[in-house]
């Protein structure tokens, strides 16, 4: 049984849409960060979104930019990489998740795509609420730079085998983090996971990682 709901997360003057799920007896909650060019439209973090909520975990898939900053991005394609904005928006989501009465009982956990993997792992080493696990998927967690070794939260990197470039980038960042991490190569996969098999194995590796950490 789910409990779904359509919100809207104040960030100053501006309302950020959402789609909250809320399995029964959930076990946390991940906000998802999208990443380049992306929305809480995805199919694959809806794909991803959904395989939680049958494993019992609660999920927010939001918009880190509203539906006129998106418009100017399509053509400029600067704010997808304006990483202090999505991780500014993600603190505040995280905020408002920690007061909602649905969901503030709740352990707290990171999925971040693309350029929203920066955003998480920056949101987590400024945010005063505990974030027990972050998921990075095709991630450029390299885009954090400076925050990387003050990330407390178990990191877990995931990158397609056949992502070279990526690969390379998130091996650099596994060095740099000092938590608890893990970067898991999908054998057979590109950038967006679309081969036969490669989004699933993807997906369930991330349930197991915040199941692990949702049950400390």
């Amino acid at each position: 049984m789910l409990e779904e709901s359509l919100v809207k997360i104040p960030i100053g003057k501006l309302n950020l849409e959402g789609e909250l799920t809320i399995p029964k007896n959930a076990h946390g909650l991940v906000l998802f960060a999208h990443g380049s060019g992306s929305s809480r439209k995805s199919p694959r973090n809806r794909y991803v979104a959904q395989v939680l909520n049958e494993a019992g975990i609660a999920t927010l898939l939001f918009d880190l930019l509203t539906a006129e900053e998106e418009t100017v991005d399509e053509s400029t394609r600067e704010l997808r990489f304006d990483i202090e904005l999505l991780a500014e928006r993600l603190e505040k989501a995280t905020d408002w998740a920690v007061k909602n009465s649905t969901t503030k009982h709740l352990n707290l956990g990171y999925f971040g795509a693309s350029t929203g993997a920066a955003a998480a792992l920056i949101a987590e080493t400024r945010t005063s609420h505990l974030i027990r696990a972050i998921v990075s998927r095709g991630g450029r967690p390299d885009l954090a730079h400076s925050h990387l070794p003050k990330v407390k939260a178990p990191t877990l990197l995931l990158v397609g085998g056949f992502d070279g470039v990526v690969t390379e980038l998130n091996e650099k960042v596994l060095s740099q983090l000092r938590c608890p991490k893990e970067l898991v190569i999908i054998k057979g996969a590109t950038h967006l996971f679309e081969e036969v098999g490669t989004l699933e194995e993807m997906a369930e590796i991330a349930r197991d990682w915040f199941l692990k950490y949702f049950s400390k």
